[in-house]
């Protein structure tokens, strides 16, 4: 089993940045890609990006391709979302996940553990 607690989210005006960070626990060998979903209510959680287990390789939504940067710390088992230029559309409750198999996946059912989320607001 793997435990996922994320925290980092919270209030912020457009432009501004923030980081999200996922601390991970339990079964080190359950801990493969890694990554970030977001979710609005009533809508569907919507991939935003993914790392694999050694950092050589990430992927983006479109929506936040060139403004959000994923990274991991294998040593602190802590995965990181930078959102900076966030947008009133950027608002959302982010989820950490994790996917025992190694690769990058953009579905959600593909991820087998995930965290309780944390809100992020962008608002004027």
């Amino acid at each position: 089993q793997v435990q996922l607690v994320e925290s980092g989210g919270g209030l912020v005006q457009p432009g501004a940045s923030l980081r999200l960070s996922c601390a991970a626990s339990g079964r080190p060998s359950s801990i493969n890609t890694m990554g970030w979903f977001r979710q609005a209510p009533g809508k569907e959680r919507e991939f935003v990006a993914a790392i694999n287990w050694s950092g050589s390789n990430t992927d983006y939504a479109d929506s936040v391709k060139g403004r959000f940067t994923i990274s991991r710390d294998n040593a602190k088992n802590t995965l990181y979302l930078q959102m900076n230029s966030l947008k009133p559309e950027d608002t959302d409750v982010y989820y950490c996940a994790v996917a025992r198999k190694g690769g990058i996946y953009y579905r959600a059912y593909e991820y087998e553990y995930w965290g309780q989320g944390t809100q992020v607001t962008v608002s004027s």
